[in-house]
């Protein structure tokens, strides 16, 4: 989006005040787009070999190649996986129908997945609410990348923000995808600007009563002076992604040379010469090499072959670099496709490895934790016509669940579930039980359905009995 084509002269319908404010918006999202699109190539692994090169072993007509790495993806995605994001439940454990029903209508599970992938990538992501009136309330999610906002300090909280809802392909492929379609979010109210084919921006004017902006932000390792945190793409990360794709660069220009060996043929005719030089490939594969004395000299060919280059040094510098990967991510050093040539670790030791990303990953739901009860209380509000005040106490209960995120076996889980109900009473007829045991939702619905119409057909049996 270019920020020259949003001015106070071409948006009408939004009040000066509101121009200067998402100007201000705008230039946030201007700031961080060039680092944003530089950890999405990372994330992707799209790395060019001439922003690697030292200049030094590798030529630099090799700069347009581009070595697949996954390390980048690796670094968000394992982290990721480990925030399993469950549902919503009130204080008292019960499932909270209302708000069952906006969470399956705006598919959240899924849709937080993605989020939360962007927030670690770029570091925050945004959720936004909208009045809808099918579902009740709309939630979106935006990355970085379609979204900015400014922060509010003496709140600890978002001021105002924009999201690009949608965008358009200008005929000038200068200028790219370009947007059409702008929400901004205010304390009192949701502006909408529709961009017209003379790029002039019409406002559209939607009031709120929440008192706050319909936007959430979702931020990873948040401080004070960022408070929309920073993502796991990190500089000193990218170092190292650079590391291991100029080490495999190397080591592939490496095997080519170790493949097809420098050989040499001294005292040979000029015609001879001629014939090896004219023909390499066949004299490379050619089981036999044949060639008389030198009629000149009288000397007698001589053939020799250099030493092949060695592997090893680019193996190790790999191994070198995993490890100091593993450590600055969190992630075991399997994770980065580095095979340990040790004995099988036992279990144990396996769980000690993961031990910093399961910490990553109970920091990282209960940030995100925080941000999707805001998203629940206010889904609420606005799918009740009423403020974050007028909720009831139940429904300002809401607290969202995750799962474990130490991911540990079915196996281990049921025994611990076994313990817990042999000194619990009532522990085994409860959900939890069941979830504990392995079983999903859908299953634990049909377990007790089931059981209910056994117990009502053992009721009638006794019925009919008495009767009798």
């Amino acid at each position: 989006m270019n920020d020259k084509l949003l001015t106070a002269q071409n948006v009408i319908g939004l009040p000066f005040y509101e121009v200067d404010r998402l100007k201000k918006c705008v230039d946030v999202y201007e700031r961080n787009w060039h680092k944003n699109r530089i950890k999405n190539r990372y994330y992707e692994g799209k790395i060019r070999l001439g922003e690697v090169n030292l200049g030094i072993a590798l030529p630099k007509s090799f700069g347009g190649l581009e070595i697949g790495c996954s390390w980048g993806a690796k670094t968000v995605d394992v982290l990721a996986a480990r925030s399993m994001f469950d549902g919503f439940v009130a204080e008292d454990g019960s499932e909270m129908t209302e708000m069952v029903e906006i969470m399956k209508a705006n598919n959240l599970i899924e849709e937080y997945n993605k989020t939360c992938r962007d927030e670690l990538k770029l570091g925050c992501s945004f959720a936004t609410l909208s009045k809808d009136d099918e579902i009740g309330c709309k939630i979106r999610f935006h990355s970085s990348q379609t979204a900015a906002a400014v922060w509010d300090g003496s709140l600890n909280r978002i001021a105002y923000g924009f999201a690009i809802i949608d965008t358009k392909q200008r005929s000038d492929s200068d200028f790219g995808w370009v947007a059409t379609i702008i929400n901004f979010y205010t304390d009192s109210a949701i502006y909408v600007l529709r961009r017209d084919d003379n790029d002039i921006w019409r406002a559209e004017i939607h009031p709120h009563p929440l008192g706050r902006p319909m936007m959430v932000p979702f931020v990873w390792n948040p401080t004070s002076q960022k408070p929309f945190g920073q993502g796991r793409l990190k500089e000193p990360i990218r170092n190292l992604i650079n590391g291991y794709v100029r080490t495999i660069a190397n080591a592939t220009i490496g095997l080519e040379f170790a493949t097809s060996p420098q050989k040499y043929l001294l005292g040979v005719t000029d015609d001879q010469y001629d014939a090896v030089i004219n023909q390499k490939f066949r004299q490379y594969i050619g089981n036999i090499l044949a060639s008389t004395n030198n009629p000149e000299t009288g000397e007698k060919p001589t053939f020799g072959q250099l030493q092949q280059g060695n592997l090893q040094p680019h193996v190790e510098m790999i191994r070198l670099l995993a490890t100091q990967f593993s450590a600055a991510t969190g992630l075991s050093v399997t994770d980065t496709g580095i095979i340990n040539d040790a004995n099988p670790t036992s279990s144990d030791a396996i769980l000690a490895q993961s031990q910093t990303l399961i910490a990553l990953a109970e920091q990282l739901n209960t940030g995100n934790g925080d941000a999707l009860r805001q998203v629940a209380l206010m889904a609420l509000a606005i799918a009740n016509d009423t403020t974050l005040d007028g909720l009831t106490d139940e429904q300002k209960s809401v607290i969202p669940h995750f799962k474990n995120p130490a991911m540990p076996s079915v196996a281990a889980t049921a025994d611990a579930a076994v313990k817990i109900a042999s000194v619990r009473p009532g522990f085994a007829q409860t959900d939890v039980f069941l979830e504990m045991m392995g079983y999903d939702q859908a299953d634990i619905r049909r377990i007790k359905a089931q059981e209910q119409r056994a117990r009502g057909s053992i009721s009638l049996s006794d019925l009919l009995q008495e009767e009798s």
